[in-house]
């Protein structure tokens, strides 16, 4: 199949030369459909295979009811391959087995597509798959309903949360690269903050295709690490928050033997003990969930079912770390403007406004408070502060390797020094070797 050309396939309703009788169904592929895939599924792409069943006696949903099956039921595959996150949708139109009224109900799976037009006689639906890292910590539970909007803020999401990624591994492959960056808490912390963010943003770019595997157990295993890593992310910045109020504020602070070790135990340890418990409660809470609050817009992730586990164990542990990290930042920002008006001789007359706003605007980041957009998406503050969540919050990674990898000082320097010293040996090398070879 050339993928430069679309495909459109009609199923007759009479195969007599009236050409007046409408069609019973038909299915219209765009032309970026095998676009994404590898060069060796590309291969396996070269057939679309169809299916059309007339007779739906075969076919049974007990979520219908009383209902029953208005339509022929066609299905295509690909080699038997797994397409999703089409930047084209797949078009379906159906026609009505009988005239029925308009409603846009019906059972069956509605993961990754949406209503188009319904008429008496025929009704056509759009395939694709959407999700936002809103989703994360989404207050309703209901999703954006705006297809747009939705198409939008996946490609914020996938794209932020890319992004991340890749910067959050600069981080630490910078700080595990230079021990002698390591020598503080506040970078062994980084450390672990950055470790938990990485995992929470590739796994999350993984469950929307997860969550459409029919492997058994794939989709509550990765809904159960993805609460895991999230609450590890949120206990990370709570960790932070403690240090930064026992190193700022109280200046003669009592000595712990083992501190980073306790911190890890906690960090690791607590989340852990939590989502085990949920787990061995009911394993059932992780799982499959429907995300989008529209009926002819519903979308598949792997994430939390059970709506008390996830204002519990999500909602309120956020907002109790949340509090404290707030709490800490307040008082810091208080603390350093009292020492500031005390002593203004040992301030720096080069400190500038942009550089006060630098630190602030780390902090923030480094604590997690933008997070805290998912407490103001509401009413018709939804969708903005959705927005500003899905940036911000997907591109925290990128944020971090800025205010602590790029410009802080000492990463700076340990990179030219390290820079250097290879081009010298680079350019030192060439040298000895003729001065061997001609003694």
């Amino acid at each position: 199949m050339d993928p430069k050309m679309m495909c459109s396939v009609t199923v007759p309703g009479s195969f007599e030369s009236d050409m007046s009788v409408p069609p019973l169904g038909s299915v219209v592929l765009p032309p970026s459909l095998t676009g994404d895939l590898s060069p060796e599924d590309q291969k396996r792409a070269s057939r679309v295979q169809f299916t059309f069943y007339q007779t739906t006696s075969v076919f049974q949903d007990k979520s219908l009811g009383e209902r029953r099956l208005i339509s022929p039921v066609l299905g295509s595959s690909v080699a038997n391959l797994s397409i999703t996150n089409l930047t084209e949708n797949v078009t379906f139109t159906l026609r009505h087995s009988q005239p029925v009224p308009v409603s846009g109900a019906g059972g069956w799976s509605s993961a990754g597509c949406f209503l188009l037009t319904t008429t008496e006689d025929s009704t056509s639906c759009s395939c694709n798959h959407l999700t936002s890292f809103a989703i994360l910590l989404d207050l309703s539970r209901e999703g954006v309903t705006d297809r747009q909007q939705a198409l939008i803020l996946t490609f914020i999401t996938y794209i932020g949360c890319g992004i991340s990624a890749i910067f959050l591994s600069v981080t630490l492959l910078t700080y595990l690269l230079f021990q002698t960056l390591l020598q503080d808490f506040p970078s062994k912390i980084l450390v672990h903050l950055c470790l938990s963010l990485f995992l929470l943003n590739m796994l999350f770019l993984l469950d929307g295709w997860l969550a459409l595997s029919p492997a058994p157990g794939l989709c509550t295993s990765t809904a159960f690490f993805l609460h895991y890593f999230l609450l590890t992310s949120f206990t990370w910045a709570g960790l932070e928050a403690f240090h930064m109020y026992r190193g700022i504020i109280r200046v003669f602070t009592p000595y712990f033997s083992r501190y980073m070790l306790k911190l890890s135990l906690v960090g690791w340890g607590l989340p852990l003990i939590m989502v085990s418990v949920i787990i061995s409660v009911d394993k059932d809470i992780y799982g499959q969930v429907t995300y989008g609050g529209d009926t002819d817009s519903t979308d598949y992730f792997c994430w939390l079912r059970n709506d008390i586990a996830f204002y519990v164990t999500v909602v309120a542990y956020f907002l109790l770390v949340f509090v404290l990290c707030l709490l800490v930042f307040i008082v810091v920002l208080v603390q350093l403007a009292r020492v500031k008006e005390q002593n203004p001789q040992n301030t720096s007359p080069h400190r500038s406004v942009m550089t006060d706003l630098r630190s602030i605007a780390g902090l923030i980041i480094l604590l997690g408070l933008t997070w805290g957009f998912a407490l103001f998406a509401w009413g018709p503050l939804y969708l903005p502060f959705v927005y500003l969540f899905s940036i911000f919050n997907s591109l925290q990674g990128l944020f971090i390797f800025v205010f602590y990898c790029a410009m802080k000082e000492s990463v700076r320097r340990q990179w030219t020094t390290h820079l250097s010293l290879r081009a010298l040996c680079g350019y030192e090398n060439p040298g000895s070797k003729k001065k061997n070879a001609n003694p």
